[in-house]
Formats: structure tokens, C-alpha cells, sequence
């Protein structure tokens, strides 16, 4: 509670307190000493002078900011008047319509030219006046040309909703053909900014460019109507002809005075003659329909012939208009050449059918021919096996007899020939075997290690022979293949190597290959160019054209390819000029990774003659091959019985009542009797005795026909070293 009237003046109030002060002085120094209320008055009234000492000072200071803020806002008053003076005068220069609403959409400010075109209704239009006011006024003047199917109300309704998009820009006509351009424009406090802008000229140009835009387009739609190949007429939404070019006319055959303007299309229709006839489902009460249907026009299409003369395509097509599009167009020809065409269709299939015929004939006969030219191919071999394997062991009987350094020279010469003609015939042998439908392959466990040791003892030494270094990298993996196949296959390939490489090493190995074994065969030679990469698995081919006979004639890399491609083993090849090449063969490996040692090769044994005194039967039907095993073996103190055949064999066994020490038979005796049956009837009458069985045929089937007697395969040709391993065998379990 204050101890003066805030209303008087500081001096008015400055006097009371003096008076309070003087009034408290007088009562303390006058009261009893007793009570002390005189010197807590005096107490109080001290504190109180301090405060109002301060007070004042404090209002001294809030009237001097008052004074400050007056005057800033006097100043700030000004300004805004300036800037509102200068915004009005901004604004007013604008040769647009403008006005500017608040966030309550109340208007703020507004140029003259706004709304001057609508003076009737809004000439009034001041600050503080509602949008939805402005536009109520907008919508009753007379200046406003509203389209025909709106009212002013409608319009109204619009135009507000209209306002609640955040950017807005339409047309609105007035009378007498004049136009005005609204646009709405928020600002960043949402209040609103209206433009009208007057674009009567702009719309009158565009008007008058469109109207020569349209009489382009119709001369240019008359003209490129005119220049189609297919009669053309368009209909409007009630089905009037608006536009046709003359084809039409000319395939249709309509009367000129029907086609015009306006036309109906039902009346066209019927001037149609009988001689149309509709085809593919159509007819005419169904064309009909589809032209005066008010719903939504699918595209037709279908043919109508006139007579036997022509045939028409007709095409129709709905536009967005509801109008509709007709083509018409002369398919005679095409229809004319496709019956041709299937008329030439029939007698083609006709003649494809029997040609497929012929064909079927003739593929039958050459599969025949190739079967029989395999046969042929065998039979021949097997034949020629013969002479040769006898004239072999002639040279080899003689070759222990010639001392003379002249013939023994000679004497090789006819031994590398006879090779020569040995490997070109078991080559040959081979490849029909390959070719033949009835070729069966023994598919079982192999263990790289027992393919790779015996062909690293044969190979070696023509490698040395040559001064190559021939290297083959031992290998644990066990592949699924048949044995002997991929004996020979990699013994080919090592061959073919040492033949074309002069100088530097050959490498031979496998590696794992996912689920497969690829066995690769490296060699320095002069390289394969890419061009030739194929045709060397061809017969008979070689690129190095000086090499002689005995260097093979090409047959080798033949025999690898029909091979692998029988087994299913992929064969591949990286070769680079001057570099060197490597063949690649993939074989599955075994499901079981365990060594097989089935396959056991035979061994090579020593040249040394057999102990003397075993005697052997020798059945043999060829007498040359006969007599010159026989001459062989004598010549090693061998005692040999002769026999052609089985039935002279037994007999002569009977009359000498002895049992030889061994039997070498031939496979193919006489039409109907093999050596392996000769052999079972022998050792019923004699008991085991050791045997071979000497054969051209390599065949699975007589493999395991002799390994299930225990005799030994001698191949033909006979080979001299492998028919001494036989003997030495007998000599041993004989002195044994």
C-alpha cells in the first residue's frame, strides 16, 4: 500500500513525504522510552523514504523508455505509411488487375484496374472486404458471358473452389467477345494474391490462327484422303457422312448424288446392291447395329465379295467423337495369291512328303552302307592281320639267323615297313569298331596310376630316341571309364606329341577338374594355328606334309576323337605357334576314390629264349601264320605240333598220347568253333594245361572270355617279345 496518491505530481508527492518524515521524527523524539514504538515508527519510516527514493528513480527511467518507444513508433508509423504510400503506387502502375487478400481472406489492398471490367456489381470493392463477397459480386454482373450449360450460382460454386487450390490460373469470357486471365498465388502467410490480366487480343489471334489452322488441316486430310489406295468415309456421332475421298465411291460403286454432306449411313447402306455378298459372320443388319449402337463401338473388320470379281476388306473403328471411321480396300489380288499360294502349299507338302520319303530310304541305305563298309572295314583288317602277323614272325625267325651287317639292315627295314602297315591296319580296325552301332564299352573304376606307369615305360624310349624328355606325373585320382579305351586314347596323344616335337620336353598329367579328372598331354612343338585346330581330327590329315609314311598317315588323332566322343570324355585343345600345344581330355572320377587294379597291363619281359624242350600245339587255320609261329618257336629249341582245326587237333593229340606243355590257339578255327571252346574240351580230356589264344579280335567280350579260362590274348599281328613272356611262363611252371 503506497503512502502517497500515485496521481500527484512527483512534487506533490515528494512534499507529503516530508511531512510524513517530519511527523515520524516528532513522535520519536517526543514518545516514552518505555515502549520503543517511537523509534520502530522512526525505523519504518526510514526504510520507507529508501524505497521511495528508489521507486522514483525506477519511474524516472520507465517514463524516459516510454518517452523512446513513443518516439520509435512514431517513426515506425511513418514508414509503414511511406511503404503502404509507395506499395499503393507500386501497384497501381500494374496494367493488371490486382488485389491482395489476408489469411482470413479478407481483402487487403486492390489496385483501380481490379475488377473494373465488372463496375455494375463490384465498383464498391474496398479493405476489409470477404473473398466469397468479391466473387458473389463477380457472379451478378452483366459483363460476365457464362457458357450455356452453367448459371451464376454454379459459377459461383466453382470459382470458390477454385480458391482453396494453392495456384490457380483460368479464363473467364465477358461480353462482347472479351476475355480475362485470373490467376491465384499464395503468399508465405497464406494470404492470397489475385491478377486479372485482359488477353482479348491474345484469344482473338489464337482464334483466327486456329480457323486457319483448321482450313489447312482440311485440305491437307481432303488431300492425303485423296492420295489413300483405300476408299475412306467418315461418320459423325448420329451416323452423317462428314468425309469421304473418291476410291470410295469407285469400289463401292455408289451413285455421286448419294455422297454428300449429311448422308446417312443407313441410306448408303441400302443403296448397297445384292451383289454384295458379307462374309466371316457379318452381315448386313449386324454392320447395321454397330453404326447406330450408342455404346462404346468395338473395331470390325471383315470381307464382302461383288460378284466373282472382287473382294473387299472392310475396316471399321469408333473415333472419341462417337463418331466412326469405315476403310474400305481391294484385297482381290492378295486373296487370289494366297489361293494360289495354298494351292502351291499343298502340292509342295505334297512333294516334301515323298522327297522325306526318298530321304528316309536313302539315309537307311547309307547307314547300311556305313555298316556294312565298318564290317567290310573289320573283316579286311582282320584278313590282312593275318599274312602280316606271319610275315612278321618269317623276318623275326630269320633275324636270329643273318650275320652280315648289309642284310640284317635290310632285314629292319622290312620290319619297320610290316610296322608301318601294322599300325595303319590296327588303326583303321579301330575306327570302324568306333563307327559300329554294336560297340560296347567296359566302363568301370581306373586308376590313372596303372594307365600311366606301363605307357611311361613304352614312351620313354621314343622320346630318348628323338633326344625329347618325356615327363609323366604320377596321379591318385580313379576315373570311370573303360580301360583299354583310354589307354590307347593317351597313348595316341602321347605318340602324336614325340611325332611333331624336334626338341624341348613333353609333360603328361591330370588335375582335378570339378567333378572330373582332365588329363592334358603339354608338348614344345611348332604349335597348331587356330584355323587348323579342327581339321587335324580329321582322317588322313596332317599339316606337316614332308613327314613320311612311317611317321603315321594321320589316324591317330582320329581314333582320340571317335573315342572320346563315344565315351562322353570332352576333348580340348590350346595350342599357340611356335609355342607348343596341349590336349585335354575330362574324365568323370570314380564315385569310390579307391584304386582299381583290375586292369593290369602285361608286362614287358626280356627277349631270352625259353628253356628248351616244351612242347607246344599249335592250332591255326591260316597255313603262312601257322608255319611261320612255327619256324619261330623251333628256332627257339621250341617242339611244335601243328594242327588246322580242332577235330585234326584231337585226333593228332590222340594218336601221340602225349599232353603238351602249352597250346597256342587260334580264336577263329572254322566256320562255327573258336579256339576258347577247343580249349574247354581239351582240358576236360587233359586237365588244366597253359594256353593263349591268338586273335585279331579286341573285343571286351573275348577279353573276358579268356581272362574267365586263364588263358592269355596275343593280338595280331603277333608280337615277338609278348609271345616269349608266354613261353618263359610255361618254362617256369614246367620246371617248377
Amino acid at each position: 500500500m503506497s503512502l502517497t496518491d500515485p496521481n500527484d505530481s512527483l512534487e506533490r508527492q515528494n512534499e507529503k513525504l516530508l511531512k510524513i518524515a517530519e511527523s515520524l521524527m516528532r513522535r520519536v523524539e517526543f514518545g516514552t522510552s518505555q515502549s520503543g514504538a517511537a523509534y520502530a515508527q522512526f525505523e519504518r519510516a526510514a526504510l520507507l523514504e529508501k524505497r521511495v527514493r528508489e521507486r522514483t528513480l525506477e519511474l524516472e527511467r520507465t517514463l524516459d523508455l516510454l518517452h523512446d518507444a513513443n518516439a520509435q513508433l512514431a517513426r515506425a508509423n511513418e514508414e509503414t505509411e511511406a511503404a503502404r504510400r509507395n506499395l499503393a503506387d507500386a501497384i497501381e502502375t500494374i496494367s493488371e488487375g490486382f488485389a491482395l487478400f489476408d489469411p482470413d481472406d479478407l481483402l487487403v489492398m486492390c489496385n483501380s484496374r481490379f475488377c473494373r471490367d465488372f463496375n455494375d456489381t463490384a465498383r464498391d470493392l474496398k479493405p476489409g472486404t470477404s473473398f466469397d463477397s468479391y466473387v458473389d459480386r463477380v457472379s451478378r454482373s452483366a459483363q460476365l458471358h457464362l457458357p450455356d450449360h452453367q448459371d451464376r450460382k454454379t459459377w459461383s460454386k466453382i470459382r470458390r473452389k477454385r480458391h482453396k487450390d494453392r495456384r490457380v490460373m483460368f479464363n473467364v469470357r465477358l461480353q462482347q467477345d472479351r476475355w480475362l486471365q485470373v490467376s491465384e498465388h499464395r503468399t508465405t502467410n497464406n494470404g492470397t494474391v489475385v491478377l486479372q490480366t485482359d488477353i482479348t487480343d491474345i484469344m482473338r489471334v489464337e482464334r483466327q490462327e486456329q480457323a486457319k489452322l483448321r482450313d489447312k488441316q482440311t485440305r491437307m486430310i481432303r488431300a492425303t484422303l485423296d492420295h489413300l489406295n483405300q476408299g475412306v468415309c467418315i461418320f459423325d456421332e448420329n451416323a452423317r457422312l462428314v468425309g469421304w475421298n473418291q476410291k470410295l465411291s469407285t469400289l463401292l460403286s455408289v451413285p455421286a448424288r448419294r455422297m454428300r454432306i449429311g448422308a446417312s449411313f443407313i441410306g448408303l447402306l441400302d443403296d448397297l446392291d445384292d451383289a454384295f455378298a458379307f462374309t466371316r459372320g457379318m452381315d448386313r443388319a449386324a454392320f447395321r447395329r454397330w453404326a447406330v449402337s450408342e455404346g462404346l463401338r468395338q473395331p470390325i473388320s471383315f470381307e464382302v465379295r461383288r460378284g466373282d470379281s472382287s473382294v473387299l476388306h472392310i475396316f471399321g473403328r469408333a473415333m472419341p467423337d462417337r463418331g466412326f471411321v469405315i476403310s474400305c480396300t481391294d484385297v482381290t489380288a492378295e486373296r487370289e495369291a494366297a489361293q494360289k499360294l495354298y494351292e502351291l502349299n499343298e502340292i509342295l507338302e505334297h512333294r516334301v512328303h515323298e522327297r522325306t520319303i526318298e530321304l528316309e530310304d536313302a539315309l537307311s541305305a547309307a547307314e547300311r552302307a556305313n555298316a556294312s563298309k565298318s564290317r567290310f572295314v573289320a573283316a579286311a583288317s582282320h584278313d590282312l592281320l593275318q599274312p602280316l602277323s606271319a610275315a612278321k614272325l618269317f623276318i623275326a625267325s630269320l633275324s636270329d639267323k643273318i650275320d652280315t651287317p648289309h642284310e640284317q639292315a635290310v632285314l629292319s627295314k622290312a620290319e619297320t615297313a610290316l610296322g608301318a602297315a601294322e599300325q595303319i591296319i590296327d588303326a583303321l580296325l579301330n575306327i570302324s569298331k568306333l563307327e559300329s552301332d554294336g560297340l560296347s564299352f567296359d566302363i568301370r573304376p581306373v586308376a590313372l596310376r596303372d594307365v600311366f606307369d606301363p605307357l611311361r615305360d613304352e614312351m620313354e624310349i621314343l622320346a630318348a630316341q628323338k633326344g625329347l624328355t618325356l615327363k609323366i606325373v604320377d596321379s591318385s585320382h580313379v576315373v570311370e571309364t573303360d580301360p583299354s579305351y583310354l589307354r590307347r586314347i593317351v597313348q595316341n596323344l602321347i605318340t602324336n606329341a614325340i611325332r611333331y616335337t624336334d626338341h624341348g620336353r613333353i609333360v603328361v598329367g591330370a588335375r582335378r577338374n570339378g567333378a572330373s579328372a582332365r588329363i592334358e598331354v603339354w608338348d614344345t612343338g611348332p604349335g597348331i594355328a587356330e584355323a587348323d585346330q579342327k581339321s587335324i581330327f580329321e582322317e588322313f590329315r596332317r599339316l606337316d606334309t614332308k613327314a613320311s609314311n612311317n611317321d603315321g598317315l594321320g589316324l591317330g588323332l582320329a581314333i582320340v576323337e571317335r573315342a572320346c566322343t563315344r565315351l562322353g570324355h570332352p576333348l580340348g585343345l590350346w595350342s599357340e605357334p611356335g609355342r607348343g600345344s596341349c590336349f585335354m581330355v575330362n574324365v568323370p572320377l570314380a564315385r569310390d576314390d579307391t584304386a582299381d587294379q583290375a586292369l593290369k597291363t602285361l608286362a614287358s619281359s626280356p627277349l631270352g629264349l625259353p628253356k628248351a624242350g616244351l612242347i607246344v600245339l599249335l592250332v591255326e587255320n591260316d597255313a603262312q601264320l601257322r608255319r611261320a609261329l612255327s619256324i619261330l618257336m623251333e628256332s627257339w629249341g621250341v617242339s611244335v605240333i601243328e594242327a588246322e582245326d580242332a577235330d585234326s587237333a584231337l585226333e593228332l593229340m590222340q594218336d601221340l598220347q602225349i599232353t603238351p606243355d602249352a597250346v597256342l590257339l587260334d580264336y577263329q578255327l572254322s566256320p562255327g568253333a573258336t579256339g576258347t571252346q577247343l580249349y574247354e574240351v581239351f582240358r576236360e580230356k587233359y586237365g588244366p594245361v597253359p594256353g593263349a589264344i591268338v586273335s585279331a579280335d579286341r573285343s571286351a567280350d573275348l577279353r573276358h572270355e579268356t581272362k574267365r579260362l586263364g588263358l592269355q590274348l596275343l593280338l595280331k599281328p603277333v608280337d615277338r617279345s609278348k609271345l616269349v613272356a608266354f613261353l618263359q611262363d610255361t618254362a617256369v611252371n614246367s620246371a617248377q
